[in-house]
């Protein structure tokens, strides 16, 4: 069966639709992730200058962040379908925003384990699309 040439039309309208609306805000989501991920290794120079912090201990705080990340994904995506994505996302926000204003208690490199693990569970379910 042969495509009609209105379908075919109908289907670059749609494509061409489908760029110029959700293009533009996929390049901005894009560029958000590439500075948050660039902005660990500002956070690794002002931590070593204000904390005292080694490499050693840096790397030691972000592997616990990424652990905790990791197995906390399938109860956030869990938790996200039972609750809706709109109270999710509060929630997310709410203890998001704890959990960074708790981070001004950091005062020394072993302070900043529990900041590191408690971070991953917030951001897990928001890195979801």
């Amino acid at each position: 069966m042969e495509p009609r040439a209105e379908d075919s039309e109908i289907q670059m309208r749609t494509m061409r639709k489908v760029a110029v609306r959700l293009m533009p805000v996929l390049l901005g989501l894009y560029i958000i992730a590439y500075l948050d991920r660039v902005n660990v290794t500002f956070a690794q120079d002002k931590l070593e200058s204000d904390l005292g912090f080694s490499g050693a201990v840096y790397g030691f705080g972000a592997g616990v962040f990424f652990v905790a990340y990791f197995f906390l994904e399938v109860p956030s995506n869990l938790a996200l379908h039972r609750f809706g994505a709109r109270k999710w996302i509060a929630r997310i926000m709410v203890t998001w925003g704890i959990v960074s204003a708790c981070t001004m208690f950091v005062t020394g490199r072993w302070a900043s384990t529990p900041c590191a693990s408690c971070s991953a569970w917030p951001r897990r379910a928001s890195s979801r699309g």
